[in-house]
C-alpha cells in the first residue's frame, strides 16, 4: 500500500509538472525570444534557446518611437496603476464596511444592483460610457481610467464584505462602550484586521489596470500618456514591419512589476483568498 501511494504522488506531481510547463511555457517563449534577432525569431521559433544571444532588442525597444522612450509609457502605467489602485482600496472598503455592518434603507436594492454590476460584461457599458465621458470632456485624458476606480469596484467589495462578517460584532460594541467613534472603529479595527483582503484587492487592481490595453485604446490619443499595454501595440506595423524582437523585449520588461508585486505579497494573497473561501 505504501509503494502504491509513493507511486500515485509521483504521477501526481509529474502531472501536474507537466500541465505548468504547457501553461508557461508561452511565456518562456517570449522571454527567449526578446535575446533573438529580430529576424530570425518566427524562421526559429521551434527553437526555444536562441543560437545568438543579442540584446540589441532591449536597447531598440527602450528607446521607443517617434523620439520618445519607454521609460515615459512605464512612468504613464505606474500612475495610472498606482493611482487608481489607490482609489479601489479605499472607496471599495468603505462601501463593504457600510455593507456588512449598518442597516439602511434600499440596503438589499443596493447590494443586488452592486453584484449586478459585476455580471454585466464590460463590452455593454463600453459605448453608453464612452459618450458620458465624451460630454464630460474627459475623452483624450487619464480621467476615464482613473476616475470610476474612487468609486468602489463589485468584486472587491464583496471580498472585503466577507472579511468584514468574518470580524465579531462584539469588538465594535467593546470600541463604542470605549467612546470609539464609527470612523475610529473604521480605520483602528476593521481596516487593520482585514488587511489580508485589502492586500488582494491591490494586487488584482493593480494587475488589471497596468495589462488595461481597452481602456487606453479608447479614450487616449495622445502618444505621451500611452500606458505600456498600448505602447507595445505600436512596434507592430503591418504595412512597414514589425519589431518583434524590441516588443518581445519591452514586454518581458512589463512582467517585472507585476512579479515582484506578486513575490513580495504572496503570503497575503494566498490568505486572503483562503480565508475568503472559508468565510464566505
Amino acid at each position: 500500500m505504501k509503494e502504491k501511494r509513493l507511486a500515485g504522488a509521483a504521477l501526481y506531481h509529474i502531472i501536474i509538472f507537466a500541465i505548468g510547463i504547457i501553461m508557461v511555457y508561452p511565456l518562456i517563449w517570449m522571454v527567449m525570444s526578446s535575446f533573438k534577432e529580430t529576424n530570425t525569431i518566427f524562421t526559429t521559433a521551434s527553437s526555444l534557446i536562441p543560437e545568438h544571444f543579442v540584446t540589441d532588442n532591449y536597447a531598440n525597444g527602450w528607446k521607443g518611437f517617434a523620439k520618445i522612450s519607454f521609460s515615459t509609457f512605464f512612468k504613464n502605467s505606474i500612475f495610472i496603476s498606482v493611482i487608481a489602485t489607490i482609489g479601489t482600496i479605499a472607496s471599495s472598503a468603505v462601501v463593504a464596511y457600510g455593507f456588512a455592518r449598518f442597516k439602511f434603507r434600499g440596503k438589499g436594492i443596493l447590494f443586488s444592483a452592486m453584484l449586478l454590476s459585476m455580471m454585466l460584461p464590460a463590452q455593454v457599458l463600453m459605448i453608453p460610457q464612452y459618450l458620458w465621458y465624451q460630454k464630460l470632456g474627459w475623452v483624450g485624458s487619464y480621467l476615464p481610467i482613473i476616475v470610476p476606480q474612487w468609486f468602489g469596484q463589485g468584486f472587491f467589495i464583496f471580498l472585503n464584505i466577507q472579511f468584514i462578517k468574518g470580524i465579531p460584532m462584539d469588538l465594535d460594541e467593546a470600541a463604542r462602550m470605549d467612546g470609539c467613534s464609527t470612523y475610529t472603529i473604521f480605520f483602528r479595527i476593521i481596516l487593520p484586521l482585514i488587511k489580508p483582503s485589502l492586500v488582494t484587492s491591490a494586487i488584482f487592481s493593480f494587475m488589471w489596470r497596468w495589462d488595461d490595453f481597452l481602456a487606453a485604446l479608447l479614450y487616449l490619443s495622445d502618444p505621451l500618456k500611452y500606458p505600456v499595454s498600448y505602447a507595445l501595440k505600436m512596434f507592430s506595423d503591418p504595412t512597414a514591419g514589425s519589431d518583434w524582437g524590441a516588443m518581445f523585449a519591452m514586454a518581458t520588461l512589463s512582467l517585472i512589476p507585476i512579479f515582484v508585486i506578486f513575490l513580495t505579497m504572496q503570503k497575503y494573497l494566498v490568505e486572503g483568498i483562503a480565508s475568503t473561501g472559508i468565510k464566505g
